[in-house]
């Protein structure tokens, strides 16, 4: 395919074979990193997430999160009203107000974050110095972070990324001496820790930790000693972190799909040098189940055209698995920040004609996308609609954050995701 280069465009121009990288800015359509509060408040379990922002930022989290009335979420919305806007209140006793009270009704909180909003940004409102006065008065109960998810300067998976950063500062050290660890970095569902977990223990890998823990007191040491395995690709903020830290990143492919998760794997088997029999003994039976339960779906998608809109930052792992395992042919592959810290494993998989864009302008990806007329578009909840109504059919990408995806026994899930939306239009059509 040859790629629609736009004025707007600055080329990068990959170094030698592999995939083509342009780079675009202007207008973008994105969710904003509040949303990572849906995922992430199931995640931590005696953590709260305050979000300090609007009436709109508190329906977006409400909705998203599907949380009927009678549930008790770990989120909520410390509302600036018009007098806060006007400077007429203080905000900060308001917020400390809020934050006592929300203390007095769930008193099993022991981790609060307060997650910046842009009301929250707007007016200024400095939530470092609020979080730190607030840690001060509640310690040793409660500990007080923040971050930002402001939709001003992150795009929704950000918002993890930010939270993880913050969590970092709170690491415990490492004792002298410390044995080698672990450390897997990225909010997964339990159930795929878990399966983790199991493959780590057969090839004799530990002890192994998660970052975010499932409670705040368990939160992992880190320092020269560990090692760490991202289990999402938009980690940058953090990783960077854990670096700095003294931690070793361990390069490779991200556990979407067979041939992910056992590269991902191998990257952790290697540095422990697994001989190459034991692990092939332990991740075969995975690997093949994987395979064949990809394959049922292989049918649908093998050789339909495929084109992502930047949206999740899932979108290059995500497009490796459909090419290599499903048979996709990629048109184009946008994402809002292309780490190639983290995805070079990731990249050298891709077929050498494939286009990357990193960043967005949204007029002249909608005029390529509409030109190619692809089979399938991956994009965000915004562009589905109008996309639906130009005779494309789409995939929500925030889906795809919000299901387990990860690992060789969620890979037919992941595959179904795509063949889903061709399944219904084929159902649809007279």
């Amino acid at each position: 395919m040859t790629a629609m280069i736009s004025p707007a465009t600055v080329p990068a121009g990959a170094v030698g074979r592999g995939p083509i990288i342009q780079r675009e800015r202007g207008e973008r359509q994105v969710f904003c990193g509040l949303t990572g509060i849906v995922w992430l408040h199931r995640k931590i379990q005696d953590a709260f997430f305050l979000v300090v922002g609007s009436r709109t930022c508190a329906h977006l989290i409400q909705s998203a999160a599907g949380v009927m009335i009678f549930a008790e979420p770990r989120f909520g919305t410390a509302i600036i009203d018009e007098r806060d806007l006007a400077g007429l209140a203080d905000v900060d006793e308001e917020l400390d107000r809020t934050v006592d009270g929300l203390l007095r009704r769930r008193p099993d909180i022991r981790l609060l974050f307060l997650v910046g909003s842009c009301p929250s940004e707007v007016i200024k409102l400095d939530l470092g110095r609020a979080a730190a006065r607030l840690s001060h008065r509640l310690a040793p109960s409660v500990r007080v972070l923040h971050y930002s998810g402001s939709g001003i300067e992150t795009t929704f998976t950000e918002g993890e990324d930010a939270c993880l950063a913050a969590l970092v500062a709170l690491l415990p050290p490492e004792q002298p001496q410390a044995e080698r660890s672990l450390l897997v970095v990225g909010a997964l569902p339990e159930v795929v820790e878990d399966q983790f977990c199991r493959l780590f223990a057969d090839l004799g890998i530990g002890p192994v930790r998660f970052l975010p823990p499932r409670r705040s007191g368990q939160l992992p040491p880190a320092g020269p000693n560990t090692s760490f395995l991202l289990a999402q690709p938009f980690l940058d903020a953090t990783a960077r972190a854990l670096k700095a830290r003294g931690a070793r990143y361990l390069a490779g492919p991200f556990p979407f799909g067979a041939e992910g998760t056992t590269a991902w794997l191998r990257a952790a088997a290697d540095h422990w040098n697994i001989a190459p029999d034991r692990f092939r003994e332990v991740t075969l039976a995975g690997e093949s189940r994987a395979s064949h339960a990809v394959q049922r779906h292989r049918e649908r998608l093998a050789g339909k055209r495929v084109f992502f809109f930047p949206d999740s930052q899932l979108e290059i792992p995500l497009a490796r698995f459909l090419s290599r395992e499903l048979g996709v042919d990629l048109i184009e592959v946008g994402t809002t920040y292309l780490h190639q810290q983290w995805l070079a494993a990731e990249i050298a998989l891709l077929p050498d004609d494939v286009v990357l864009w990193e960043g967005q302008h949204l007029g002249n990806q909608l005029d390529r996308c509409r030109a190619a007329r692809p089979d399938l578009v991956v994009c965000g909840l915004g562009l589905a609609n109008p996309l639906e109504a130009d005779g494309l059919t789409t995939k929500w990408a925030i889906e795809l954050v919000f299901t387990p995806i990860h690992g060789y026994d969620q890979a037919a899930d992941l595959a179904e995701l795509f063949a889903r939306p061709l399944d219904r239009k084929s159902r649809l059509e007279v």
